[in-house]
């Protein structure tokens, strides 16, 4: 997933497909365990894009708290 295809996502959006990918990797986790797993590229794909996901929240917030700070300073973002 590219980070232009999660920053067009809304903040339910963002929440549903962690915990979609948490439990695909739980799943892939098992299953190599167990000895099953043949995707083992998946893996690293999907901690991947649970860290991108999380990163775009956290500049969400960011600016969130930017936006906030300037509205109470009085300065309009240009």
């Amino acid at each position: 997933m590219k980070p232009a295809e999660i920053r067009v996502l809304s903040d339910a959006e963002l929440d549903d497909r962690i915990r979609t990918l948490k439990t695909e990797w739980r799943e892939l986790r098992f299953q190599e365990a167990v000895g099953q797993l043949t995707a083992t590229t998946r893996i690293r794909q999907i901690r991947k894009d649970i860290a991108r996901i999380h990163t775009i929240r956290t500049e969400r917030e960011l600016d969130a708290a930017t936006q906030a700070a300037l509205g109470q300073q009085g300065i309009t973002p240009a």
